[in-house]
C-alpha cells in the first residue's frame, strides 16, 4: 500500500550508539563513539522484517516479550542467560545473524576516534552531536537517490533522559534547519523511544554499533558480526563505503 496521499516518506530509519561520548574519562578498550543509521523500506520492515524477528522469540523464548539488546546476547545474561550452553548459543546466533543477513535494510555509520576528536575540538565538544550531523546529512543523500521527493522522515531514537533528549532534540532540529553541509532544510522527525520499548527496529540498530566500532578500532580482526553488517552498508555508486556507509572521523 502506498502512502502517496500522506506526508510520509516510505522509509523510517532507527538510530542506536556504542561507547559513550565523554572525552574525559573513556575506556581506553573501545576510545570511540559510533552511531548507526539503520534506514528501512517500510513494506519490508512490516512484511519481513518483524515478522522474522517475532518467529525468532516465539522459537527461543515461547513468547515476543524478550527485547534484544547486544550486550546481554554477549555477555549471556538477563533473559539470555541460557547462550551459556554452547548448542543453544550456536542455534540462537545461526538464527540471529541469519535474520540479520537476510534483512533488507541499509546502514550508515558514523565512528568518532575520541581521543584525536579532543585533541581537535576541546574536551567541550560533543561527539554524539557531531556524528549524528554526519550520519543526518549522509541519510538525506541516501533517501533523495530513492525518493527524489523526499517526504518527511521519522528517526526513532532511543531515550536517555529529559535533559539529554532535549538537548539532542534541539541540536537534531537545527541541523535539520540548516546547519548542515548543503546549508539545506532536511525533512526529518524525531522520535524518541523509552528503554522498555519492544521495537524491532531499534533492536536490529542495536546489534550493529558495536561490531562497527571494533571493526574500527581493529580491522584486521576477524569480527562475524561486522561480516554481515558490512553487507548493508551505504555505497556510492562506484561500489565506495568509506565516507558513505561508513564515516569515520577523524
Amino acid at each position: 500500500m502506498s502512502s502517496a496521499p500522506y506526508p510520509f516518506g516510505d522509509y523510517i530509519v532507527y538510530v542506536d550508539e556504542s561507547g559513550d561520548h565523554s572525552l574525559l574519562n573513556f575506556n581506553p578498550e573501545f576510545p570511540v563513539f559510533v552511531l548507526t543509521f539503520c534506514v528501512f523500506f517500510k513494506e519490508h520492515y512490516i512484511n519481513q522484517i518483524v515478522p522474522a524477528l517475532q518467529r525468532i522469540k516465539f522459537k527461543h523464548f515461547g513468547h515476543d516479550m524478550v527485547i534484544f539488546h547486544e550486550r546481554e546476547i554477549r555477555k549471556a545474561s538477563g533473559p539470555f542467560a541460557f547462550l551459556t550452553d554452547a548448542a543453544r548459543r550456536q542455534e540462537f546466533m545461526n538464527d540471529l545473524n541469519d535474520w540479520v543477513e537476510q534483512s533488507p535494510f541499509s546502514i550508515i555509520a558514523v565512528a568518532i576516534r575520541k581521543e584525536e576528536f579532543a585533541r581537535m575540538h576541546t574536551a567541550k565538544g560533543n561527539p554524539y552531536f557531531f556524528a549524528m550531523r554526519l550520519g543526518l546529512e549522509r541519510v538525506e543523500k541516501h533517501l533523495r537517490r530513492r525518493e527524489p521527493q523526499l517526504r518527511v522522515t521519522h528517526m526513532v531514537f532511543e531515550a536517555r533522559g529529559k535533559r539529554e533528549d532535549d538537548e539532542l532534540e534541539l541540536e537534531f532540529r537545527r541541523v535539520c534547519d540548516g546547519a548542515n553541509y548543503r546549508n539545506a532544510s532536511l525533512p526529518f522527525e524525531i522520535v524518541f523511544a523509552g528503554k522498555p520499548i519492544n521495537s524491532c527496529g531499534l533492536q536490529l540498530a542495536d546489534l550493529t554499533a558495536r561490531p562497527v566500532g571494533r571493526h574500527v578500532i581493529n580491522p584486521d580482526q576477524p569480527n562475524r558480526a561486522y561480516a554481515i553488517i558490512e553487507k548493508k552498508l551505504d555505497r556510492s555508486q562506484s561500489g565506495v563505503v568509506k565516507g558513505y556507509g561508513l564515516k569515520t572521523y577523524p
